[in-house]
């Protein structure tokens, strides 16, 4: 683990070790750190250094992404909270230094159509070799789980066999992002399939003590490159495949594996719309069940009409784009 090289470099590591203790997650915050820490060598700074401007200076001076940016002033800006507490300094030089203007980042989303393709592309990709189809036919299931439960990728590949439930048909889905643990009902058509995976498993492998649910090799988890690579071949195969593209202050994401979960999200919302349901009142509901820490972050689904509406857009701002 590269270390911090500042004259900060005991509170960082003191600020790292705290939340740790916390039980956070610390992976991305220290990379934000190290970046700040990295500025704070190279301009030598010192305790006299952390006025308004300096940062002001650093956020310009940063040159990455405005997001990657505000991520690290944000971090930074956190990192000053705790350091008052412990009396290094008396106020938050960051307080009053506003974030940089990021462009609205619009994903790609799948219709349930295309959901359907997709899996079915993948379905297609399976070898039937003996040596490729358990590692295979787990990766399908990866995606098929980010496609109809809405998970993230790193959430199917952390199940162990402990955490499928099939007399009820519920995953628990363990010390996730946010630190949340949640129990999930499943649709049936998924727990056929899981059910399928395990008997398969089991007659390759009889003697598998692999404790994952969907097994990689060495008693590992399936490789999320492997679930990476599978997916981008599939949607090649459905001519889905196309460049991040930004037009004027909109970022048009390409598709990826989580725009898996972001198309379960707005096309559960959609369903319950056409159902003369309520999507506002079913966002708690929705929060709970993909794992985010309150509802207000499920709310960014109600601005996303459909995949249809937002191909539309893409397809329009490229044509402007042409026309000009």
């Amino acid at each position: 683990m590269k270390p911090f090289e500042s004259f900060l470099s005991p509170q960082l590591d003191e600020f790292v070790a705290y939340r740790e203790n916390l039980g956070y997650e610390t992976k991305r915050r220290r990379a934000h750190l190290l970046a700040f820490d990295r500025y704070l060598k190279d301009n030598g700074a010192d305790w006299d250094s952390f006025e308004p401007s300096f940062f002001l200076r650093m956020r310009t001076e940063l040159q990455k992404r405005p997001s990657h940016t505000n991520q690290i002033l944000m971090t930074a800006r956190v990192l000053f909270r705790f350091l008052i507490r412990l009396g290094y300094v008396e106020e938050n030089p960051l307080q009053d230094v506003p974030l940089l203007k990021e462009k609205a980042t619009i994903p790609f989303l799948f219709s349930r159509e295309q959901t359907d393709q997709l899996l079915a592309a993948l379905c297609k990709r399976i070898r039937q070799k003996e040596n490729y189809f358990l590692t295979d036919l787990g990766t399908y299931l990866v995606l098929l789980l980010l496609a109809r439960c809405g998970m993230r990728i790193s959430e199917p590949l952390g199940l162990m066999m402990r955490h499928y439930r099939r007399d009820d048909r519920t995953l628990y889905i363990e010390n996730t992002k946010f630190r949340k643990d949640r129990l999930i009902p499943i649709p049936k058509a998924v727990a056929t399939e899981i059910d399928n995976y395990l008997r398969v498993r089991k007659h390759l492998k009889p003697d598998d003590q692999n404790p994952y649910l969907l097994a990689g090799k060495k008693n590992r988890a399936l490789s999320e490159s492997r679930v990476r690579s599978t997916f981008h071949r599939a949607v090649e195969d459905l001519g889905l495949k196309h460049k991040r593209k930004t037009v004027g202050n909109m970022i048009f994401s390409p598709p990826v594996p989580h725009g898996l979960r972001h198309s379960f999200a707005v096309n559960t919302l959609r369903n319950i719309i056409e159902q003369k349901g309520s999507a506002q009142n079913a966002l708690p509901v929705l929060a709970t069940y993909l794992g985010h820490s309150t509802y207000i972050c499920s709310s960014v689904y109600l601005k996303i009409a459909d995949a249809k509406s937002r191909n539309n857009l893409y397809d329009f701002t490229i044509w402007q784009e042409w026309k000009i």
